[in-house]
């Protein structure tokens, strides 16, 4: 991609002459509110215009000239007309809402530049929002893939592109520097409370390096508890890690796994005595969905006494403001995010196409459907602090993270680069940038930071 289209796709700075742009637009073409039973006519052409878009895909090539970026504002513009609408304060203009959808229907393909492809999945996600569950349409614009789709999606992002890399060798880095820090007091015992073990992709790295420490004569022995979302993906986890664990004589691994259904507070965990214990909190914070979860989360993270906590999060401040301003952040963080693969996958890749749909797309339409204003304390309020005011008011204090964790993380990268399958042949759009006096590692993509990486002790008094 050329470097003046990048920075057009990915600055897309509209802001208020962009909300008021499509303000006017979408007062031209409201034409009154009708109920919902008159537009299931509308929603079924939609519907039409939307199959005539994915059927015409395998015949769009992508592309990245001149007219490729005029038709990248058309969209943005229309997707932004078509949110106005769908949150209008009378209650959402359904028809203008629909009628600048099939529009973008019209104009992106799955095979376009990446405001095509990203706008794709916020077409979905708004067509969802402005129907419910109930409707017989709404299952057609909100597919859910099944867990072993997403565990295939989430493998080939895992395996192409640095993000998820980035954020798990960066926490892994500072882990095994806190247990060093600690070898003399804990007997070769480290205790990772992991508040979101996902499939655990994380642990191997950390079970190498660990190995390379240990000896057959000084074991290390490690203790994971990892809390996820279903009892079937916890022991896959399970497995796939003691496997892996198997493999080396001089570590031993235990690991304990926590259905977030049966203790959403994690209020149940059994320290490991003596042990180094580390809280790590990867992508899992911004999740919380009310003021009330997040300050039992970190309620109970300050009671389990850790001696490192390590927080890794996205950039942005998605749940700020209106919906319109939070849908503007979300369009910016997930345009960089699609932009970010064409430096990872070949343009018809069936890897990017799998990303995009059951990873990418699935976290755009769940953020913009589930993206209600009901708790104002938290959208207005409560994320107006940022995440190292909220760790310090609790009583931890932000520590300096070292320079192999920075070294590190530049390798990741330049590993990346040498086995890129594009024709760019490096991923020379990501960066590492150090920031707050080598308090946070941070994973760019051109101009846009995409996560954050810090860690936390506890404040000695």
């Amino acid at each position: 991609m050329k470097e003046n289209k990048g920075e057009e796709l990915l600055s897309l700075s509209l802001g208020i002459n962009t909300i008021t742009t499509t303000t006017a637009w979408c007062s031209k073409k409201r034409k009154g509110r009708e109920d919902f039973m008159a537009s299931d006519r509308k929603f079924f052409n939609l519907l039409q215009i939307r199959d005539q878009m994915l059927r015409a895909t395998n015949t769009k090539r992508y592309s990245c000239g001149v007219e490729d970026g005029k038709n990248s504002l058309q969209v943005i513009h229309l997707l932004l007309a078509a949110a106005a609408a769908a949150v209008d304060t009378n209650g959402g203009d359904v028809n203008t809402a629909v009628d600048a959808l099939g529009e973008v229907y019209k104009t992106v393909s799955l095979k376009g530049d990446p405001i095509q492809r990203v706008a794709v999945y916020f077409a979905d996600a708004l067509a969802a929002r402005i129907l419910t569950p109930r409707s017989p349409f709404y299952q057609s614009f909100m597919l859910t893939p099944t867990p072993e789709v997403e565990f295939s999606a989430f493998t080939d992002l895992y395996r192409a592109s640095p993000y998820y890399q980035f954020a798990h060798f960066t926490a892994n880095q500072a882990i095994v520097e806190a247990f060093e820090d600690e070898e003399k007091e804990n007997g070769g015992r480290l205790h990772v409370i992991d508040f979101d073990v996902s499939y655990g992709f994380q642990w191997p790295s950390l079970i190498q390096s660990l190995s390379d420490k240990a000896t057959s004569s000084k074991p290390i022995a490690l203790r994971i508890t990892g809390f996820g979302r279903s009892i079937q993906e916890l022991k896959e986890t399970e497995m796939r890690l003691v496997h892996f664990a198997n493999c080396y004589d001089n570590l031993f691994l235990k690991f304990e796994g926590i259905f977030r259904g049966d203790d959403a507070t994690g209020r149940s965990i059994k320290i490991e005595e003596n042990a180094t214990v580390v809280v790590n909190s990867v992508f899992y914070l911004r999740n919380l969905r009310s003021s009330t979860e997040i300050s039992d989360a970190l309620a109970v993270l300050y009671s389990l006494n850790p001696s490192l906590v390590v927080l890794v999060e996205k950039e942005g401040r998605q749940r700020q403001g209106g919906f319109l301003s939070r849908f503007m952040e979300s369009l910016n963080y997930s345009a960089a995010m699609f932009d970010s693969l064409n430096e990872c996958l070949p343009a018809d890749s069936m890897e990017r196409l799998n990303i995009e749909k059951n990873s990418l797309g699935r976290d755009i339409k769940h953020a913009i459907v589930n993206g209600d204003e009901e708790d104002e304390y938290l959208n207005h309020e409560v994320l107006q602090e940022t995440w190292k005011e909220r760790m310090e008011r609790i009583g931890f204090e932000e520590m300096k993270l070292s320079s192999r964790s920075v070294s590190q993380a530049r390798l990741l990268l330049k590993i990346k680069s040498q086995y890129s399958t594009t024709d760019h042949g490096s991923n020379g759009g990501f960066r590492v940038i150090a920031r707050d006096e080598g308090k946070t590692i941070s994973l760019g993509w051109q101009d846009r930071i995409l996560i954050t990486a810090s860690g936390f002790t506890r404040r000695h008094l």
